[in-house]
């Protein structure tokens, strides 16, 4: 195995760590820089849990949560020499998940996906009330986005995305060229991009 590839282990044991478990997070960086896989090992024990429990609030999905914890930590193993860590390790970690979550969310939203995305959240019975709450303001602010959106556009917006029309039939019942719809839809979604990358901060 060359020294920029790590395996991560579920629950973050890999070998004995007591020595570890008195040092702080900042020796840990310091051993980390050296190349030390124990100490490593150590930081994503301390760490991985919270910051994968807290992804997952944000993209309500734990897998993909724990798909972007698994790449931030193979992340701080190859960039391990120049990590910026003066202060706190914790407070690095969970800026560097916001930035990915907020990457993921501005990236991933396809209008196909942005459907599966509400009924998900409409559905969203596991969590605590607060999560619960969380997650219909989520929707509302979306929805109400789209409710904003000029009358034309709403309305091939929601053709294609609530009753599933392709661009030809769309062009076909409103009278209007495919490329016309295209430019809609285009419009349509950059909106909600912008909307959901707003909100995503805010709830960050």
């Amino acid at each position: 195995m060359g020294s920029n590839n790590i395996i991560i282990l579920p629950g973050g044991d890999k070998g004995d760590m007591g020595s570890y478990q008195a040092n702080s997070d900042l020796e840990l960086v310091d051993l980390l820089k050296q190349d030390d896989r124990d100490a490593f090992a150590e930081i994503y024990r301390r760490h991985a849990r919270r910051l994968t429990d807290f992804a997952s609030s944000k993209l309500y999905s734990l897998n993909d949560a724990r798909d972007l914890i698994q790449d931030l930590f193979a992340a701080l193993w190859v960039d391990r020499i120049k990590i910026p860590v003066n202060t706190s390790l914790q407070s690095y970690l969970f800026a560097s998940v916001r930035y990915k979550v907020i990457d993921k969310i501005r990236k991933n939203v396809t209008r196909e996906e942005y459907a599966i995305i509400v009924q998900s959240l409409a559905m969203h019975t596991g969590h605590s009330p607060e999560k619960e709450l969380e997650a219909k303001e989520l929707k509302k602010i979306v929805d109400l986005a789209i409710a904003q959106l000029p009358p034309r556009t709403r309305e091939i917006y929601k053709l294609s995305r609530d009753e599933h029309q392709t661009i030809s039939e769309i062009a076909t019942q409103l009278n209007l060229s495919d490329q016309t719809v295209k430019n809609q839809l285009t419009t349509a979604m950059k909106s909600l991009r912008e909307t959901l990358e707003r909100l995503s901060i805010l709830l960050l």
